[in-house]
């Protein structure tokens, strides 16, 4: 405790400009998956989309976030972290104004592809920045809150802005918020990842808090299947919520609404685990976390009414959103690697592609949302045993 109160005080001015750049980022960059119900509803009717089409554009789009991390391994540690983000915001934008033009299904898949690609290139400056600042798990907390922050914004809105619109107003609003984020890539130092990590050769390093110098093989393998089996469960179930409650005889606005208030408790979670930080309960967390997530997704059995589906939707949203910073925060613990927080957003990215696909193919073949629930509740009780297979003891 002592060598983190001895950090200098330079570390924490630039810690704060770090983290202005993940929380205005992290927030545009997600917006896709937050508010992935409300474009797929709007996408399913203006382009007459099945389910395993829309499945398949969620999965492109969403699995390109881990594409990214590929050419990732070459370019991070390389290049000028400022012009890198210029360049990548500078495709965000252009993505996001051409899929509001576009009315070719084939062409908006290539270009939400691309757009995916850019922004999640700028998530893997993102997460290997969050790890090194002076507390780790502040970092992710905000790069959670942020997001749903925003997801929060846009579903409240959406009854009254968009209500009368095609999916175009979406992608032209996630355009305009991309190019305001231009104004705080100068919060971050261009350089920070070609120096060696703040106390990797110091005394006073986040080592030296108790972080082994070596990443455990093992634990590595556990705690890459515990992040994919997560966003694969959280994703397929999560695109589909739309569907879900209209084919349960929900109306689109209440919907809606309840997808605004389940944001909203997910911001709450994720504050609350921000506040807490690294904790010695942090595997009690977990497990409560997983099970109430596990037991949210069982409530979403047989077509539930509107009151069983809000309940769902918010306590599977603040779950969702308690168990990611001790998630991440887990990962980071285990080792010194350079590239590990980059892994860990290729198996996000992974979860992202395999989720939506898979759901939408399971309610297509069975004409029902039960294979799909069932996929989800195995898949969070399994990253349950591999995350706490993944802790380590304290």
């Amino acid at each position: 405790m002592s060598t983190t109160l001895a950090t200098p005080a330079a570390g924490t001015a630039s810690d704060r400009g770090t983290y202005t750049y993940i929380a205005v980022f992290s927030a545009v960059l997600y917006t896709v998956l937050l508010i992935a119900p409300v474009i797929a509803g709007k996408l399913a009717a203006q382009f007459g989309l099945t389910p395993v089409q829309l499945g398949m554009l969620f999965s492109l789009e969403l699995g390109a976030f881990s594409l990214a991390t590929m050419p990732a391994y070459l370019w991070l540690t390389r290049m000028n972290l400022r012009t890198a983000t210029c360049l990548f915001t500078a495709v965000v934008i252009a993505g996001n104004l051409a899929s509001g033009f576009i009315d070719s299904f084939a062409l908006l898949v290539a270009a939400r592809v691309i757009t995916s690609l850019a922004a999640g290139s700028i998530t893997v400056i993102i997460l290997s920045l969050s790890g090194r600042t002076a507390n780790p798990s502040r970092a992710f907390g905000i790069f959670v809150v942020f997001q749903l922050a925003m997801g929060a914004l846009i579903l409240a809105v959406f009854p009254m802005l968009y209500a009368g619109t095609g999916v175009a107003a979406i992608y032209w609003t996630l355009a305009g918020l991309a190019a305001l984020c231009l104004f705080v890539v100068r919060c971050i130092d261009g350089e920070a990842l070609r120096a060696p990590a703040a106390g990797s050769s110091t005394p006073g390093a986040p080592a030296a808090a108790g972080v082994p110098a070596k990443l455990p093989a093992g634990k590595f393998v556990l705690g890459m299947a515990a992040v994919l089996l997560f966003y694969v469960s959280l994703s397929g179930v999560w695109s589909f919520m739309a569907q879900l409650s209209a084919g349960a005889g929900i109306g689109l606005s209440a919907s809606s609404t309840v997808l605004s208030i389940a944001t909203v408790a997910g911001i709450v979670s994720a504050l609350v685990a921000t506040v807490l930080g690294d904790t010695p309960r942090r595997r009690l967390f977990l497990l409560g976390g997983y099970l109430g997530m596990a037991f949210s997704v069982a409530l979403l059995f047989g077509a539930p009414g509107l009151v069983r589906f809000a309940v769902a939707a918010v306590i599977f949203k603040f779950a969702w959103t308690f168990i990611l910073p001790y998630l991440l925060s887990s990962l980071s613990s285990l080792g010194s690697s350079k590239h590990l927080m980059n892994t860990t957003n290729l198996m996000i990215g992974t979860g992202f592609a395999i989720g939506p696909i898979v759901c939408g193919n399971l309610i297509q073949s069975s004409g029902s949302f039960s294979g799909m629930l069932t996929l989800a509740v195995v898949g969070v009780l399994a990253s349950l045993a591999c995350v706490m297979g993944a802790q380590r003891r304290t």
